[in-house]
Order: structure tokens, then sequence, then C-alpha cells
């Protein structure tokens, strides 16, 4: 339940962050003002996803193996 928390939490931080920076409207950020400091966000977003995907992969993989210990 927790890396499924993980997931979802991951993407609405990227799914947020992708929507503030190619917003609706011309150009990017819908502002005009500070254009030459803009920068992607999207290496950003896809290296925190990796790591959250990883993280949650080990939570379910500790989870799966618990269960299957028959002690």
């Amino acid at each position: 339940m927790i890396a499924g928390l993980l997931v979802a939490g991951a993407a609405f931080v990227s799914y947020q962050a992708l929507v503030e920076a190619y917003g609706p409207g011309p150009p990017y950020y819908s502002r005009t003002t500070n254009m030459d400091k803009w920068s992607d966000p999207l290496p950003e977003i896809v290296i925190a996803d990796v790591i959250a995907l990883a993280i949650a992969a080990a939570l379910v993989r500790t989870g799966v193996r618990r269960l299957g210990k028959t002690d």
C-alpha cells in the first residue's frame, strides 16, 4: 500500500510540474518575462520518477518476501 501511495504521489508531483512548465498559452509558463532563465524540468522529473519507482519496487519485493516466508 505504501508503494502504491509513493507511485501515486510521484505521478501527481510530476503531472503538476509538467502542467506548470508547459501550461496553456504561449510561450511556456504562460509568461513572456524571464524566458531566458527558463529550463526544461523534464530531466529532473524523470530522475525523481525513476527513484520513486525503484523505492516502490523494493518495498513490493520486501513485502512479497515477507508474505512468502513461512516460519
